[in-house]
Order: C-alpha cells, then sequence, then structure tokens
C-alpha cells in the first residue's frame, strides 16, 4: 500500500533542511529523504566563517547536522534513501523510493542541488577539503597572503580569479584554450590585475600536496612540456552541474539543466512543486541563499496547501 504524505522533500543541505525546519513548525509533516549526499555539499566544506550566527566560524558537517537536529525537534520526518522515479502527471504524485518503496506526496519541494565539476584527477579528490575547493567566495578568506590557481576561462573562472586577487599575494588562472571565453569586461579586469598570472593553453596533470594539504600543481602545456607552480589552494571554476535528471521531461529547466521558477517565487511550471537551493540557483550557490530559498518554498508550498 501507498504511503501518503503531504509535502515531500527531495534532498538534504540547507534548502531541504530550512524547509523541513519551516514546514514541520506549520504542522504539515514533511517527510524528507536526504538522497546520495545527506548534508549536501556543505558536507564537504571543512570551516564555514561566513554563515551568520557562527561568530568562530563551523564545520560544515556539524553545521548540517544542528539543522537536520532542528528540523527533527518540530517533528520533520528525516529518511535515509534516494527518490529514483517521480512521476508528475497528476496530483498526488506518485514517487518511488530506491526503486521498490512507492509514496503519494500532495506537494514536493525539490532541493538536490547542485555539484561542482571537476578534473577528475585522483590527487584532486585526495586533496577536496585540504587545498581543493570549487568555491572562492566560500573558501577564499583561508588563503589570504598565499599564492592560489583557479582553472577555467569562463566568467566565473574571472571572477573568482579576480576575488581571489584582492585576498592572495598571487593567483594562477589556468586555461586551456589560447584565449578566455570570458566576457570582455571580465577579460579586462583580469588583464588589469597585476598579481593575476593567466596560463594559456595548460592543463593540470596533477594537484599536489603533503599531509598538510596542497603545496601546488604540475601543469601541462599543449605541446607536452611540464612546469610546476607552487600553491596553497586550488579552486575550480568549471562550471556546476544541477542534479535534475529526475525531472528532465517534466519541468521547465533552462538551457544549463537548473529548475526554472516564477520570479522570487520557488513556484516552478507544476502546481504543487517547488525548487529551492542550487538546483534553482545557477549565479549566487552560497549556504545562506539556499537557506533563504527553502524557506521561501517551505512559505509558498504552505500557502498552496492551505488554498
Amino acid at each position: 500500500m501507498e504511503e501518503e504524505v503531504k509535502v515531500l522533500i527531495i534532498g538534504s543541505g540547507p534548502a531541504g533542511y530550512t524547509a523541513a525546519i519551516y514546514l514541520s513548525r506549520a504542522n504539515l509533516q514533511p517527510v524528507l529523504y536526504e538522497g546520495i549526499t545527506p548534508g549536501g555539499q556543505l558536507t564537504t566544506t571543512t570551516e564555514i566563517e561566513n554563515f551568520p550566527g557562527y561568530p568562530d566560524g563551523v564545520d560544515g558537517n556539524q553545521m548540517m547536522v544542528d539543522m537536520r537536529r532542528q528540523a527533527e525537534r518540530f517533528g520533520a520526518q528525516i529518511r535515509t534513501g534516494v527518490i529514483t522515479r517521480v512521476d508528475l502527471a497528476s496530483r498526488p504524485f506518485h514517487v518511488v523510493v530506491d526503486g521498490e518503496q512507492e509514496l503519494r506526496a500532495e506537494s514536493i519541494i525539490i532541493a538536490t542541488g547542485a555539484t561542482a565539476k571537476y578534473l577528475g584527477l585522483p590527487s584532486e579528490t585526495k586533496y577536496r577539503g585540504q587545498g581543493v575547493s570549487a568555491c572562492a567566495t566560500c573558501d577564499g578568506f583561508f588563503y589570504r597572503k598565499k599564492d592560489v590557481a583557479v582553472v577555467g576561462g569562463g566568467d566565473t573562472a574571472c571572477e573568482e580569479a579576480t576575488y581571489l586577487a584582492s585576498l592572495c599575494r598571487k593567483v594562477y588562472l589556468i586555461v586551456r584554450k589560447p584565449f578566455l571565453r570570458a566576457s570582455k569586461a571580465m577579460q579586462q579586469r583580469v588583464f588589469n590585475t597585476p598579481n593575476i598570472e593567466v596560463l594559456f593553453e595548460h592543463n593540470t596533470a596533477e594537484v599536489l600536496g603533503d599531509e598538510s594539504g596542497v603545496t601546488g600543481a604540475l601543469l601541462r602545456a599543449n605541446d607536452g612540456s611540464e612546469r610546476k607552480i607552487d600553491i596553497s589552494g586550488f579552486f575550480l571554476a568549471i562550471g556546476h552541474h544541477p542534479n535534475t535528471e529526475l525531472f528532465a521531461d517534466q519541468l521547465q529547466l533552462d538551457a544549463e539543466g537548473y529548475i526554472v521558477t516564477e520570479g522570487t517565487s520557488s513556484r516552478t511550471n507544476i502546481e504543487g512543486v517547488f525548487a529551492a537551493g542550487d538546483v534553482q540557483d545557477p549565479h549566487y550557490r552560497q549556504a545562506i541563499t539556499a537557506a533563504g530559498s527553502g524557506c521561501v518554498a517551505a512559505l509558498d508550498c504552505e500557502r498552496f496547501l492551505l488554498r
């Protein structure tokens, strides 16, 4: 027999947990499935210093544990498991968990997040959280007056490089092509920043490090020559992949695969389905903005159910 729920939250992290806090306080008994990575991307971050309310910083895992406990305190049902199929053709929506358990949901909040793209190097994985990062805004502060590298040639890479240049002694911008893909304005900003060195036609062969974390990178030029740079931080800026495969043929997505929401709301093109966090935010991708959008989704969902 299928289980029936008023609100199903798909995905955890700041967006999902915040939505669960608000909805459980509204006595709507939300059910949240945490997905493949309980707690989301922040569980791969060591220390978070820019989330309000933690003046001394907080471990990413601990902050997610705190949010989870807060949601459970008000009655949210938080479950392990992965949503493997969703049918949004009619309400209540039909959902399958882990390929076998079935349930029907009056409303759904999607908070499945987005995954940063990495180069796929074993050494990159080894030092993730120990000098390897996909968010300069999150982690750049830890590399003040140190040398770092940014990989990428688009607007995001140029923006992150110029941001890091305001904090760090030197920034290497590693670009595999002989040109930048960024807008002319962003390119000019990079070229006008004296402590950014652009390394065109270079690829990262290996991230170097020791027990303390990243110490350098081995680069390989397109002509086959190699070069070693000494750095303390290695930042990826080659894009993110929104986790929207489940909804690709049912919800309106933008060209990059992010869920399209109406105006400043969390409403999708299907009534009763809402989206929160990085899965619908290709621009900011911060813990605080994800939490805020989780609040918005909960309020939108509550109003929908009351109506």
